[in-house]
C-alpha cells in the first residue's frame, strides 16, 4: 500500500497535530524506540461506514451479557500502556514516548478519547482515537481476553451514533475490522467525507460514559 512518508525531527505540538488529522494526515514512529516520527497519507484509507456497520452474532451475545464493564475516557494511561505492549500477533509496536505524550495532551485538552473494557477491576481491552467536529479517528486497540478490543468497538460505534458522528477512520482496513463491514476507500474520497465531516458537531458524551450491553447494541445498531 503506497504511502506518503515524511520523518519529522521538530517537537509536534498537539495543535500541529490536530492540524495534520484535519487534512487526513497522522502520525506514527519506526518503533517504540525511535524517538522520531513521520507523517502518513494512505494512498486508500480504511473507514467503516456507520450505516454499515456489521456485529458478527457472536459478539452480539457477548455484548449484551454483560459480561464485562465498558466505560469511556476513564484510563488514558492504561489504554495507551495497553495498545503500547507487545501481544499475540504484535511482536513490536510504534507506539513510542513522543506519541504518548502528544495524545496523553490531546487527553486532557478534550480531544483524544477512550472505550475500556474491564473484567472485574481488571483493564483486559480498549482503544483510543481522536475526536474533531464529527470524525472519530481510531488510533490503535487491544485485547488482553477474548473479543475485549471488538466490544469496545461496538460500543465506540454506539457512542458515535448516539452523537451525531459521520466518519470512523479506521487508517488501514485489517482482517479484525473487515468483519465489521471495514472498507477502503482512494485517498480522494476519504477527503471528500473528511471535509464535510468537518463542518458537522457531534458529541462523543451525548450518553453517559458507562453504557451497558443492551444499551450499546440498541444504539449501534440503529439504522444511519
Amino acid at each position: 500500500m503506497a504511502a506518503r512518508h515524511d520523518h519529522v525531527h521538530l517537537e509536534i505540538t498537539p495543535q500541529v497535530l490536530l492540524k495534520a488529522y484535519a487534512c487526513g494526515v497522522f502520525p506514527m514512529a519506526e518503533s517504540a524506540d525511535d524517538p522520531d516520527l513521520f507523517w502518513v497519507e494512505p494512498e486508500h484509507r480504511g473507514i467503516i461506514p456507520l450505516s454499515n456497520f456489521h456485529i458478527p452474532k457472536r459478539l452480539r451475545r457477548t455484548v449484551r451479557s454483560d459480561r464485562y464493564t465498558v466505560v469511556a475516557s476513564q484510563d488514558f494511561q492504561g489504554v495507551i500502556d495497553g495498545c503500547a505492549r507487545p501481544g499475540p500477533g504484535r511482536k513490536r509496536t510504534w507506539i513510542n514516548s513522543e506519541i504518548r505524550r502528544l495524545y496523553g495532551e490531546l487527553f486532557k485538552m478534550g480531544y483524544c478519547h477512550t472505550i475500556e473494557v474491564y473484567d472485574g477491576d481488571e483493564l483486559i481491552g480498549g482503544l483510543y482515537g481522536v475526536c474533531l467536529a464529527s470524525v472519530f479517528f481510531g488510533e490503535s486497540m487491544f485485547s488482553t481476553k477474548r473479543d475485549a478490543s471488538k466490544v469496545a468497538l461496538v460500543h465506540l460505534v454506539a457512542r458515535m451514533k448516539a452523537g451525531g458522528f459521520s466518519l470512523l477512520d479506521t487508517q488501514f482496513v485489517t482482517d479484525h475490522l473487515e468483519q465489521f463491514g471495514a472498507e477502503e476507500i482512494p485517498r480522494g474520497l476519504y477527503n471528500e467525507l473528511l471535509d464535510a465531516a468537518l463542518q458537522e458537531p457531534a458529541a462523543f458524551f451525548a450518553v453517559p460514559p458507562q453504557l451497558s450491553g443492551a444499551q450499546a447494541l440498541e444504539l449501534a445498531e440503529q439504522p444511519y
